[in-house]
């Protein structure tokens, strides 16, 4: 039995979207976070020390943490599970470049947009026009860019197929979950991108995923800076 350890506004929701699709039995936990430091309480971090979400336990003694680690995990366990494209699949190449461009290129950058943004928020009244100008050249150098040419790739490959990997929703469709919902709250996906915007459409009508917000009960899983 694997129990999800799940803080709000967090991308353990990526893991509970996952367990909802797969349909199998699993515990689940739920954690708020700190009203002060909005970071994870300590009993999460008794879990995992760095205060990370997801983290997974099972009966057996394991503690898991980082998403795609959980992710392959759990289908570890479920091998006949179309979540996870064969080795030779037409859309496995696909597959492994989504299921790890969230973790490795937009969430990245858009980490590094919430802290330039709550960095000027808090930085003292009298240096706050020097701080907005340096951290607003650093986001137009290096987060503007790069959010561009990844979600360029996305609109292209979204008007190819109905998921990121194909037409079957997968893994790396879950996976990818909270960058595109952050993305969309920060206004990196507008109506000028139509085709990331029908996948989000799509992602929050899959019955799998309304159980899964149904079970974590906020209206988003998205933290705000």
């Amino acid at each position: 039995m694997i129990s999800l350890h799940h803080l709000e506004y967090s991308q353990s929701f990526r893991i509970l979207w996952l367990l909802e699709e797969i349909g199998e039995p699993y515990e689940l936990k739920l954690y708020n976070r700190d009203p002060t430091s909005n970071l994870a309480p300590p009993e999460y971090k008794a879990l995992s020390p760095l205060g990370t979400a997801p983290v997974i336990t099972d009966d057996k003694g394991l503690v898991l943490a980082e998403s795609n680690a959980v992710i392959d995990y759990i289908l570890d366990q479920y091998p006949d599970s179309p979540l996870r494209p064969a080795k030779d699949s037409p859309v496995r190449a696909d597959y492994l470049f989504w299921f790890h461009a969230g973790v490795g290129s937009m969430m990245p950058m858009q980490f590094m947009d919430g802290i330039f943004t709550v960095l000027q928020k808090r930085s003292p009244f009298f240096v706050r026009p020097i701080i907005r100008a340096a951290l607003g050249q650093a986001n137009q150098m290096l987060v503007q860019p790069r959010m561009k040419t990844i979600l360029d790739r996305l609109e292209h490959d979204l008007a190819e197929h109905k998921w990121l990997a194909g037409d079957d929703l997968t893994a790396a469709d879950i996976t990818m979950s909270y960058c595109m919902a952050s993305a969309k709250q920060k206004g990196f996906i507008d109506a000028s991108r139509p085709n990331s915007l029908r996948w989000i459409d799509q992602m929050e009508a899959t019955p799998s995923y309304q159980s899964a917000m149904a079970k974590d009960g906020r209206e988003t899983m998205v933290f705000s800076f």
